[in-house]
């Protein structure tokens, strides 16, 4: 089978398609015939060799985080997963894997996967279950919104910034978008009652807000002093400024920064699968490539100023 691999830490040059044993699944594990994946920020993370305490120095390593298909074998022990059955989920963000997502077979434990949301093509749901994960981790369990709190979505044209616009629009927020003022008209689309161009609005001229959502990871202290009194701000991007930051609102100050892994389960994508399924949730996509041109996805993504997912096509 095809797979996408890391051949050596560094630029997205460093990944090549390779043809690879096609996996069998073990006790509890499923066995997936992916068809569609996407470009998420832990898979260039990885690929860069940021995070090697936790991928190691062995070559080649598995890219993809996250995957849509259909079931194709069942280990021992599985039970309510179904051969042919349409599923969305995710590799083990903090394991060492051979394949990933992009790849035309993967194998995982079965309770990171479930039913895909019905009436959506695998290129639909493949860019929403990290992305949507994350967003619905950081407004429901991290900032808990109950509704009619002032949001402000930083980096909300991304990946996971258009899932938290829509989502936090539909638990009730009054969401302000701050992204590039070419994107107004989408994230207007998506729920946003107000879009401002980060870059001629000046951070001490907004809000005040009672929640903010970060996926930018930085001049998160500049972001803080927007916060009401009380007010959690959540980052989902946590370079070391992030991490300096979120340590000293641990410390002292009543405007909390937080972060969090985001790592779904069955349960969680079967919530998410729901939002999609009520209207509330839909995929943004920026573009679509083959899996013979995932570097050329991955360059895209490091270049930015998306609208939402870079997705790859997997189909074995």
């Amino acid at each position: 089978m095809k797979a996408a691999q890391i051949t050596s830490y560094g630029a997205p040059d460093v990944l090549r398609v390779n043809d690879v044993d096609r996996p069998a699944p073990g006790t509890d594990e499923v066995l997936v015939s992916a068809e569609a994946s996407s470009v998420n920020g832990h898979d260039a993370i990885v690929r860069a060799g940021e995070v090697k305490f936790m991928s190691g120095r062995r070559f080649p390593i598995g890219t993809g985080l996250d995957f849509a298909g259909t079931v194709a074998a069942t280990g021992p022990g599985v039970e309510g997963v179904t051969v042919g059955e349409r599923v969305w989920g995710t590799v083990h963000p903090r394991k060492r894997h051979i394949t990933g997502g992009a790849a035309e077979y993967v194998v995982v434990s079965a309770d990171r996967l479930a039913p895909a949301p019905a009436d959506m093509s695998p290129v639909e749901a493949a860019p929403l279950v990290v992305a949507g994960s994350t967003a619905l981790i950081a407004l429901r369990d991290s900032v808990r919104l109950t509704g009619g709190e002032r949001v402000l979505v930083r980096g909300a044209a991304g990946g996971v910034g258009t899932a938290a616009v829509q989502l936090a629009h539909a638990m009730g927020g009054r969401v302000t978008a701050l992204a590039r003022d070419r994107h107004a008209q989408l994230l207007t689309g998506l729920g946003a009652d107000e879009v401002l161009d980060y870059g001629s609005t000046p951070s001490d001229r907004i809000g005040p807000f009672d929640v903010i959502v970060d996926t930018v990871g930085s001049e998160l202290n500049r972001y803080r002093s927007r916060l009401a009194k009380g007010g959690p701000m959540v980052t989902v991007g946590l370079s070391p400024s992030a991490l300096a930051s979120i340590a000293a609102t641990s410390v002292y100050g009543s405007r909390r920064i937080r972060a969090f892994s985001a790592d779904p389960d069955t349960a969680l994508l079967g919530t998410l699968a729901g939002h999609v399924t009520s209207g509330a949730l839909r995929p943004v996509i920026d573009s679509v490539y083959p899996l013979a041109d995932i570097a050329a996805a991955h360059r895209a993504f490091e270049r930015g100023g998306i609208s939402g997912k870079h997705v790859v096509v997997v189909s074995a």
